[in-house]
């Protein structure tokens, strides 16, 4: 069969660059499900793009759909003739297949003998499907926001030129977006603006990188990284590569030129931060920092063309920081006039939620929550009342009206300037961790009780007025904030209860719509998030259920427990002892045991249930310290020696003996054994 390079790109002016990336794998994700859904062989599907192009390579591409055999069913034999002549369902069907009746032919199934007909169907050719699969991909793009232009209906991110579509060496007769597909090709704007005939489809990248275009993005970006880290090098700093920033710059150039310009040092008295986010989303510049971890009064900026005079290039990148930089000196002076203190009164102005009041309110209930909690984990009550207090005061600042990145960071520095206590000035900004599940959490006592009692009220208050998230929306990120508390909880090693704090964060409210059932809505809510919580450290959907099945309200609890099942699942006793706590769980729901666990030793017959009855009373006394300090794992390996044990009894025991005092008494001690697994969890639900 033949093969060959098939070519798609689309021609545009520049598209979005922060949408690039996600419209040139959808691009080739809807191309490559077109290739599959008509069954046409292929090798990869390589995904290409710069500002001005989105593009797909597929390698090894079949000319051609594989021919194939057609089987189509007709009436059952017993309709298709009567008396031995056809009859009109015959006749139809054939008539269907194109063909006289005499042709058609029996097909015997399991489920009787049926009219058939069969027939070799030629595979379509590649250019005779290309076109609709070119246009399903275009359709599904997901386009930030169309756009016309000139007096076209034609909508699309930006104003598209060309289209190319070869296979090989020839052009696959398509139609997009009001364009005819050709092999004709466009470099750099500036560097090599005429038109590039395409020989071949493999000659792609080549020619384009020869008219300085980098079209395979991956490539572009190491590029990039690659010029910044060598500028910083030459400057003897290093080169902070924020790898979001690094993907948008990717999306605005088409021929990467790093370049190191500077800035007046004396714009360094306003904290980094101020002049970093200005940098980077005003001029998407990388900023440099010294061997002590300073910032330099340099930045590198990545210029789209190849200048003959990159100081000019330079010059103009330093007269367009300067007054971005002022801007934010100007901010800082501004913002330094007056105390954090004194903008409480603004907080009574900005809405939270037009059902659940003002940040005002919300910092009035928070309060309560916080103070409860640092006292619980032994921190300053004081402080934590204080900084819930200001926690929403840099939210009115001139820096974070500008920076919305910088809140919190801000309120740190102003905080500490007002001359604040240390740990409310770091709780300010600590307030916002984790800000998403692999991030660290709030180290300081009063940052916790800020971060904890922050989103608690949030969870309560949304969740009360009714507004729970679902599986398309979630406005208010409850998802992310219940991660977050766990995080803080579990990896900060609090061991507070959640029920406990969500009943206190509920009493903070006030009319309610879902006050009743609020508190283990919540909750239960948020122990669901354990179930993707563990996923990377190998925490299964069994393990998760095994836990849960448990009345566990702490999450460090929790985690413990998940992390003795995750170990106990590996021993080789395992399988055997989920299945037999899963055998106990059945018996027991079956007889409608009324769960006494208490054994009459004197009915004890048998000697393997003898054995099992020791084995228990054993394993108690040994595992009950173990419990009680939540050493759960040491309590489920010495769990696991109660195999041999349980195999031997229900390979001798028969647990429905006809005797009801004898019965009772052995479902009594296996209720005895699934009462001491479950102490730590329902292992049952671990595979078997």
């Amino acid at each position: 069969m033949t093969v060959d390079t098939l070519l798609l790109e689309l021609g545009t002016e520049e598209l979005p660059p922060i949408a690039l990336d996600a419209l040139s794998d959808a691009f080739a994700d809807g191309i490559k499900r077109g290739l599959e859904a008509a069954d046409i062989p292929f090798a990869e599907v390589i995904a290409l793009a710069s500002p001005r192009r989105l593009a797909v390579q597929v390698t090894e591409l079949a000319a051609k759909q594989p021919d194939r055999e057609v089987e189509r069913r007709g009436p059952a034999l017993a309709a298709a003739y009567k008396d031995g002549a056809p009859t009109k369902a015959a006749e139809g069907f054939a008539r269907s297949c194109g063909v006289s009746v005499e042709a058609l032919i029996e097909l015997d199934t399991a489920k009787g003998t049926w009219l058939g007909f069969r027939e070799q169907q030629t595979g379509e050719s590649i250019n005779a499907l290309l076109p609709e699969i070119l246009d399903k991909a275009i359709a599904a793009l997901p386009v930030p926001k169309y756009m016309r232009w000139g007096d076209s209906r034609i909508e699309f991110s930006r104003p598209v030129h060309w289209l190319v579509a070869l296979y090989g060496r020839d052009v696959v007769p398509a139609q997009a977006l009001g364009l005819t597909a050709g092999r004709t090709t466009y470099g750099h704007r500036f560097h090599a603006p005429d038109a590039i005939a395409l020989e071949h489809a493999d000659d792609y990248l080549r020619a384009l990188e020869n008219a300085y275009v980098l079209a395979d993005r991956q490539r572009r970006r190491e590029r990039i990284r690659e010029q910044v880290l060598a500028e910083a090098e030459v400057n003897e700093a290093t080169a902070v590569i924020d790898e979001a920033l690094l993907t948008e710059v990717s999306g605005l150039v088409e021929w990467p030129v790093a370049l190191t310009g500077s800035f007046d040092p004396r714009f360094l008295e306003v904290p980094a931060e101020c002049l970093i986010s200005s940098m980077k989303a005003n001029q998407k510049y990388f900023h440099l920092l010294d061997e002590n971890g300073k910032l330099e009064p340099l930045f590198i900026t990545v210029a789209n063309i190849e200048s003959q005079d990159p100081d000019q290039v330079i010059a103009g990148n330093e007269k367009v920081i300067r007054p971005r930089l002022a801007d934010a000196v100007f901010f800082f002076d501004t913002d330094r006039k007056r105390t954090l203190a004194s903008r409480l009164p603004a907080l009574n102005d900005m809405v939270f939620q037009h059902k659940l009041g003002t940040l005002a309110d919300k910092a009035r209930r928070s309060a309560a929550v916080a103070s409860f909690i640092a006292e619980k984990i032994g921190g300053d009550v004081a402080h934590a009342k204080r900084a819930t207090q200001l926690a929403k005061c840099d939210l009115v600042t001139e820096m974070v009206q500008e920076f919305a990145e910088l809140q919190g960071i801000m309120g740190r520095y102003y905080a500490a300037r007002d001359g604040e206590a240390e740990s409310v000035a770091v709780a300010l900004e600590e307030q916002y961790l984790p800000r998403f599940a692999s991030d660290a959490i709030a180290q300081t006592p009063t940052g916790k009780a800020l971060a904890l009692a922050d989103r608690l009220d949030t969870l309560t208050g949304i969740f009360g007025i009714g507004q729970r998230p679902t599986g398309a929306k979630d406005p208010f990120a409850l998802r992310r904030a219940s991660i977050a508390v766990i995080n803080t909880l579990v990896k900060g090693e609090l061991d507070l209860d959640l029920r406990e704090l969500l009943t206190l964060a509920t009493e903070q409210h006030s009319n309610l719509p879902k006050a009743d059932t609020l508190v283990d809505d919540v909750l239960t809510y948020m122990l669901d998030r354990f179930r993707s919580w563990g996923q990377d450290d190998g925490i299964s959907a069994e393990m998760y259920l095994a836990v849960r099945k448990r009345p566990v309200t702490k999450p460090l609890d929790f985690a413990r427990r998940l992390q003795a099942v995750k170990a106990f699942a590996q021993r080789d006793e395992a399988a055997a002892l989920a299945a037999a706590n899963k055998r106990v769980s059945n018996i027991l729901a079956k007889q409608e045991h009324d769960g006494s666990t208490l054994v009459n030793a004197e009915l004890l017959g048998e000697d393997a249930e003898k054995t099992l009855y020791q084995a228990l009373g054993n394993r108690r006394e040994s595992v009950a310290p173990l419990l009680a300090s939540g050493h759960y794992m040491e309590a489920l390996d010495a769990l696991a020696t109660l195999r041999e044990p349980v195999d031997n009894f229900f390979d001798q025991v028969m647990v429905m003996a006809d005797d009801d005092a004898v019965r009772h008494n052995r479902l009594a001690l296996l209720a005895n054994l699934q009462a001491l697994f479950l102490e730590v969890a329902d292992i049952s639900e671990l595979p078997q």
